[in-house]
């Protein structure tokens, strides 16, 4: 089981820092490549940028929390939350489409 994690690229896991403005001030945000290119992806679903997207999930986290402490872990977990949204509307679509193709042939 390991050697699927063990042997992932060593570049998905490697940190890169990027500057994002957030409320009007540039801050700097580190995280992993794999982490970058799941905001990037989820920016681009919503027709945004991934600055963007930064920007305005700090918004909403800041409005409903009051404030947003441990920011990148935040984005961590709403990438981990993404991703299992999107696997379970995958399976859910497959789910569907074989019922209408099984519905289809009767």
């Amino acid at each position: 089981m390991c050697q699927i994690y063990a042997q992932a690229d060593p570049i998905l896991y490697e940190s890169r820092a990027r500057s994002v403005r957030i409320m009007g001030v540039i801050t700097t945000i580190k995280l992993e490549n794999l982490f970058w290119q799941t905001l990037a992806e989820l920016a681009a679903d919503n027709d945004l940028t991934t600055n963007q997207l930064i920007a305005k999930l700090h918004d909403e986290v800041t409005t409903h929390l009051g404030e947003a402490s441990n920011f990148a872990s935040f984005l961590r977990v709403t990438c981990l939350r993404y991703q299992s949204l999107k696997t379970h509307a995958g399976f859910a679509t497959s789910a569907a489409t074989a019922a209408t193709k099984v519905g289809a042939s009767a």
